[in-house]
């Protein structure tokens, strides 16, 4: 079973920011757990919640499509041309 983001997670977490400000606060808390309160349980939930959100906020996180970057192959074109 794989835990992935559903489409409407995606679509929240599309603009970096977002992404980046989540798991800074995950470090910043994990930090905390293991620095000052020095509770184990917290640091596990902590550390396993930063674990997921940096596998798929940064490595399996959908990469932006770019629709601009080519203009639309124009099917009359491809129908005349005559290779030889």
């Amino acid at each position: 079973m794989a835990l992935k983001l559903k489409q409407n997670d995606v679509t929240w977490f599309q603009p970096l920011w977002r992404r980046v400000a989540v798991t800074c606060f995950l470090v910043l808390w994990l930090g905390w757990e293991l620095l000052f309160t020095r509770d184990m349980f917290w640091a596990v939930l902590v550390g396993a919640a930063l674990a997921y959100a940096a596998y798929n906020f940064f490595y399996a996180f959908p990469k932006e499509q770019a629709h601009d970057a080519l203009p639309p192959a124009d099917p009359a074109e491809s129908e005349d041309r005559q290779d030889p």
